[in-house]
């Protein structure tokens, strides 16, 4: 699922009235943003505990990283709203409606979130919510929810499926072990073509009969088989590693994500640590089976040469590709990856790690003099705190 185009945010506006309502209660919103969505998803669990069970990913809910990112996105919108120098958050939006329809999330369970978020803040703030502000920031969620309904129903619609009707039954056909903590997945099934360095939701039936989601990137594929780097760290993950082997059956859904290579002639960077090299494989596999003879930079962060899990696949990638170059940087060595000792200068750079190399890269590439700046910069997380680096 993909379309060119993002999610239309300039058209939102709120009412005058509702507009000086939120912008004085935007502070207090923002000072409790944790305590709230603490309190939002107590109740939205308490009411409908199957959206625990079956669609939201227990571990990110424990660590609580899950409940920030939703809270904290509404009032970044909300901030774009009332302020006129606020960033626009469309690749924010952009990126959380690739996550829901890679869920499967539908129009009509948009009133759930509303009312217990809403019910939420009421909660943590008391007596300042009163029935004229809880309209006002009733305005901004139903906005930014117009925005985020619309734009899914283009992804959905550019697969030609039903809105949530995204997952189809696939058949491991293969699995590798790649290092310590990383196998590899084949499956096989009616699926959609990916594109390069999109990701599939794979969901699995754990011993308590919850049905877990997770997020896996596509390092090659087409519309019959994906295959896909499964790392070692939750319940959905020591699930398909203890008791998921070739022959058996799963579910997983058509491919989404807006981390995708462009095409074009511009020169391509890459950059990613750990396991946040599986997109960038995947980019590299699409790259050599279209020949494209673009200029592409690699570089690559992990703790230790045994911890590289894709390093065979990148290498064999490189044999292809003569216009790769590839860098290694081992953190056990304490050889870090800088910006500025590489040339991003017109290039398209595509970035995927854990929040604190992101925000390092992020932060290189902004001290960048404008020559040496590069055409576009992509980035995600494999964490639910892409808001944080927006």
């Amino acid at each position: 699922m993909f379309v060119t185009s993002t999610p239309d945010t300039k058209a939102r506006h709120l009412s005058p009235e509702h507009e000086e309502l939120v912008k004085a209660t935007l502070p207090a919103v923002g000072e409790n943003i944790e305590k709230i969505a603490h309190s939002f998803y107590g109740k939205m669990f308490s009411a409908h505990p199957e959206l625990l069970r079956d669609t939201f990913n227990r571990a990110n809910q424990k660590s609580g990283e899950q409940q920030k990112a939703l809270a904290a996105s509404v009032a970044t919108f909300a901030t774009m709203l009332v302020d006129d120098n606020a960033p626009d958050p469309v690749m924010l939006l952009d990126r959380i409606a690739h996550k829901h329809v890679s869920l499967g999330i539908r129009e009509d369970q948009y009133p759930i979130v509303h009312d217990n978020l809403m019910a939420g803040i009421a909660d943590v703030l008391g007596d300042a919510v009163t029935p004229e502000v809880g309209e006002a920031w009733s305005a901004v969620y139903w906005l930014m929810a117009d925005v985020l309904i619309k734009h899914e129903k283009d992804l959905y619609a550019s697969d030609g499926v039903v809105n949530g009707d995204v997952f189809r039954d696939v058949t491991v056909t293969a699995k590798e072990q790649l290092s310590d903590r990383v196998y590899t997945y084949t499956l096989e099934g009616d699926l959609s073509e990916p594109q390069p360095g999109q990701y599939t939701s794979v969901r699995v039936e754990l011993e308590d009969g919850a049905r877990q989601l997770r997020q896996y990137s596509i390092i090659g594929g087409d519309a019959s088989a994906y295959r896909i780097a499964v790392q070692i760290d939750g319940e959905v993950s020591h699930r398909l590693y203890e008791h998921v082997e070739v022959g058996d059956r799963l579910q997983a859904s058509l491919a989404a994500g807006d981390l995708v290579l462009e095409e074009g002639d511009r020169p391509v960077v890459l950059m990613s640590s750990g396991i946040g090299s599986t997109p960038m494989v995947g980019m590299l596999a699409h790259l050599a089976a279209t020949e494209d003879d673009r200029k592409v930079l690699y570089v690559h962060a992990d703790e230790a040469t045994e911890t590289w899990a894709q390093q065979a696949h990148t290498e064999e990638l490189a044999e292809s590709l003569t216009n790769l170059t590839v860098e290694a940087r081992f953190r056990n060595d304490g050889d870090l990856v800088t910006v500025a000792e590489h040339d991003l200068s017109g290039a398209d750079v595509y970035l995927c790690g854990g929040n604190v190399f992101l925000q390092a890269i992020r932060d290189g590439i902004e001290e960048l003099p404008a020559e040496k700046a590069p055409a576009s910069v992509h980035f995600e997380l494999f964490s639910p705190n892409d808001w944080l680096i927006n």
